[in-house]
């Protein structure tokens, strides 16, 4: 009896639907009943780079507005990870402190979640071994990077070597040189000298590795078929996101393949105008709260 009663009043509700509609002309009134469940809030994935992006490079320090700005971003329930080209010991305490959802280290040759490594790409012995000997015969400054350890020329007396090596210190990263009997690195950097023979290093390490020109005889070197945007298609696969899901945040032109790659790519104003063209938005100055403004254009926050 207690079905029959709950079917009969079902049957009523949409007579007297029907009753309303034909009184009031309605033509194209259309109610359904059904369970009313509250909607899942639509999930992005976030990707910041650092310096230049969250951290100014005028001021060393993240704001405490972009601090607050992605954990709103995060209380909303999108991700937020580091997309950088530092490797994961280069990541100091500036950045370890916030609370991301993962990194994307080394130009997408490592990837965390939480604390679950999920990719870590590593060179052969015969590979590294192969870029020092280039690196010392064809006269090249260099920093190599590695997961756990940066690595450089004990020897050197560059000047820009040099203040790097000790900012590093200072940052209490692990440093070690290109002596060390366990060398391992994963990428690297290297700065052209007057009398650096940097065409026969580039061809003979060409096959192996992308050159990403980064200005003034400066160039970072990534593993083929590694970049920030593999990175980011990693991680889109391993959440079950489309691109539409994506943002990507950068200043650099290392930052060109997750900028490009994704839909909702964002500019810092203080990017290389280069950049401008190329991404969906260009946000205003790190220091003027440009991670703020760029989630609030989105309204991600």
């Amino acid at each position: 009896m207690l079905v029959f009663s709950k079917i009969t009043n079902i049957l009523l509700m949409y007579v007297i639907v029907e009753l309303f509609a034909m009184a009031t002309n309605i033509s194209q009134l259309q109610i359904s009943l059904t369970i009313i469940k509250e909607a899942p809030l639509n999930k992005s994935i976030l990707f910041f780079d650092i310096d230049g992006t969250i951290l100014s490079e005028k001021t060393h320090v993240i704001s405490e507005d972009t601090k607050e700005a992605i954990e709103a971003a995060r209380k909303n329930g999108h991700l937020a990870f580091i997309n950088t080209g530092r490797t994961l010991e280069e990541l100091d305490h500036r950045i370890l402190s916030l609370e991301f959802d993962g990194y994307v280290c080394g130009c997408g040759t490592y990837i965390m979640h939480n604390d679950q490594v999920l990719l870590n790409k590593l060179l052969t012995k015969e590979c590294m071994e192969s870029v020092l000997m280039d690196i010392k015969g064809c006269r090249l400054e260099a920093c190599l990077e590695g997961i756990t350890t940066v690595y450089f020329d004990s020897n050197s007396t560059n000047t820009r070597i040099c203040e790097l090596r000790e900012s590093m210190k200072n940052r209490n990263i692990n440093l070690g040189t290109f002596d060390d009997e366990n060398i391992e690195f994963t990428k690297l950097t290297i700065w052209i000298q007057n009398d650096s023979d940097y065409k026969t290093f580039y061809q003979r390490q060409k096959d192996t590795f992308t050159f990403i020109d980064r200005g003034n005889q400066f160039f970072e070197i990534v593993p083929k078929g590694f970049s920030k945007a593999t990175g980011i298609q990693f991680l889109l696969n391993y959440f079950d996101l489309s691109l539409a899901d994506a943002y990507a945040f950068g200043d650099s032109t290392n930052d060109l393949p997750m900028l490009e790659y994704v839909t909702n790519s964002v500019a810092m104003g203080n990017s290389d105008p280069s950049l401008f063209s190329l991404v969906s938005f260009v946000t205003k100055d790190v220091e003027d709260n440009g991670i703020r403004h760029a989630l609030e254009h989105y309204k991600l926050i």
